[in-house]
């Protein structure tokens, strides 16, 4: 097992990683909200990527598993400026992005910001601009008063101790949106989503699916499968689509 290191960002954020391997491109695991790189599906990647002698990063945002500070003090553009610093400061030449959830959504945003480092993009039930779709549009009166005169609501979860969502978390989100403006993926992307997930909507895959553009976008609609996403079909075919898009991305060098 590597040891866990450490490097701080432009910010003064320090961020807990895992790099390993050197053959490009590099695959960049970005998990979910208030995920960890730990998880199921970052280690059985970095496992997959090991045995090829891949090139592999997975890390954790701030407020995240063992980077530093409090889950409730961050947002998504902080992430997102994370994000960019790990990919930085830790990798060189091609990236292949594989984002979960929120991490999906981490991944359009580096799409954006940093289009020619891109080889190519998988996402796993992500879930970008959600939240304003799903929770902005969702609070009820009671939730946005208490949000607007508190700072912050809680929400139930289905895997953990109630989220803590504040007011900082859904403003800055409004500045983070990529389903209103324009989304080029210049680069072969894979959507995977499971059909009874009830975090994010196949509604949320296809409007994504819809709107961004690009010469080779596909979406996997896994029947039966949940936002986890972890099982052992699930995760062979997260590899095995990580594979495709090496390989397409590397053909065309």
């Amino acid at each position: 097992m590597s040891t866990t290191q450490y490097f701080e960002t432009p910010q003064g954020r320090r961020i807990a990683y895992h790099k390993s391997g050197e053959s490009g491109p590099t695959v960049v695991f970005l998990g979910g909200l208030k995920s960890d790189m730990e998880g199921t599906k970052a280690i059985q990647l970095e496992a997959w990527a090991k045995a090829r002698g891949q090139s592999f990063l997975r890390f954790d945002y701030s407020g995240h598993g063992e980077s530093s500070g409090a889950f409730e003090d961050g947002c998504i553009g902080d992430w997102h400026e994370d994000s960019v610093a790990a990919v930085s400061a830790l990798t060189k030449g091609p990236l292949v992005l594989v984002g979960s959830s929120m991490g999906g959504w981490q991944a359009l945003l580096l799409a954006r910001a940093m289009p020619e480092r891109l080889a190519g993009l998988v996402t796993i039930a992500a879930a970008p601009d959600f939240t304003e779709d799903g929770y902005w549009a969702n609070f009820t009166d009671a939730q946005k008063a208490e949000l607007a005169e508190v700072g912050q609501v809680a929400l139930p979860s289905d895997y953990m101790e109630p989220y803590i969502i504040t007011r900082r978390m859904i403003e800055d989100g409004r500045n983070q949106l990529v389903l209103r403006t324009s989304l080029t993926l210049g680069f072969p992307t894979r959507f995977l989503q499971g059909s009874e997930d009830t975090a994010v909507s196949s509604e949320t895959a296809l409007r994504l699916l819809d709107h961004a553009e690009g010469p080779d976008m596909r979406l996997l609609l896994a029947k039966g499968k949940d936002h986890r996403f972890s099982d052992e079909e699930c995760l062979a075919l997260i590899e095995a689509q990580v594979e495709e898009v090496i390989e397409l991305s590397t053909a065309s060098l």
